[in-house]
Order: C-alpha cells, then structure tokens, then sequence
C-alpha cells in the first residue's frame, strides 16, 4: 500500500471510530428496548411531547412501504439499503480530499444505514422507539441510526450549500 493510502487510512481513523460508536449506540438501544418493553408498549418519559415505545418498521424511512408485499419487504427494500452502505462507503474512502464536516457527514450516513441493515438482515425489520409528539401529532417513530442518517444528510446538505456558497463568493460575476 502507498504511503497515500496509509494517509487516508490514518486520516479516516476517527471517524471510523464514530461510526463503531453510533452503530454500537444503535445496537444497545435498539436490544435494550427489544427485551425490556413488550412490543408496542410505551412508555411516558415528557407527558405531552416524548415516550418510548417498541415498534417494528418493515419499510424504510417512516415506515414508508411498510405495507408492501413480501417481495419489497424481503428482497427489494434490503437490496436498497445494501446498495446505499455501499455507494456512501465508496464515497466515504475513495473521494478526494474531504473536509472534516463531509468526511462527518457521510461516516453518520454510512454507521445509520450500517446498523439499519443489520437489522434488516437478521430480523427483518428494524426497531423503532423514539416517539416525539404534540398533541395527538406523532412524528413517526424513529431510532439512533435513524437520526445519524438525518443528521449526516442534513450536515451534507448545509456543507453543499456552504461550498456553493464560497465558490460564487470566490468567482463572481
């Protein structure tokens, strides 16, 4: 391997530590709640804004084709999730250069889909229990590596538009 290679290796060591330490957030939280709440329980932690519960997302973000045949479910929907592990664990080691918010970014993309599809592939679902609402108003429920994709795709979206933003600063018209 070329000194190039042991550099990006080096450079990436942190954040390959993020992302063993969110999917290992993941997999605790999901266990925990998995064998201590009996499925579809809840449980009060803010009265009017927050409870735990135990549910089981057949679909992808939001539950959205949960309701699909077996067909999605078991082969279609997985295969999706396998096919964004990897393209985002491509970009993770063989773009360029990459500043510390992207590299951040895409290591929360790639540990959230990571442990989203360990499930999948073990269970068949992926358990969810963070349940936020106002009133009778329930985001759908979600979990750790839910919100470190959210977060990743959110960081990378800002980070776009923050280098756009520098690049027509730096050329204008």
């Amino acid at each position: 391997m070329t000194s190039m290679g042991f550099s990006r290796i080096r450079k990436r060591l942190p954040y390959l530590a993020l992302a063993a330490a969110v999917i290992a957030l993941d997999r605790v939280t999901k266990s925990s709640i998995a064998s201590g709440m009996a499925l579809h329980d809840a449980k009060v932690v803010v009265d009017g804004f927050f409870n735990l519960v135990h549910t089981r997302n057949t679909g992808i973000a939001f539950s959205l084709f949960a309701d699909s045949g077996p067909v999605v479910k078991t082969y279609l929907i997985p295969l999706f999730s396998a096919a964004a592990v990897a393209l985002v664990g491509y970009l993770f080691w063989s773009a360029g250069p990459l500043n510390w918010r992207s590299l951040t970014s895409l290591t929360l993309i790639l540990a959230g889909a990571a442990g989203n599809l360990y499930d999948r592939f073990l269970y068949g679902y992926v358990t969810d229990f963070l349940d936020f609402y106002i009133g009778s108003y329930h985001w759908p429920a979600f979990n750790v590596a839910d919100s470190a994709i959210t977060t990743g795709a959110a960081l990378l979206l800002l980070e776009s538009f923050a280098a756009s933003r520098a690049e027509t600063d730096s050329n204008p018209a």
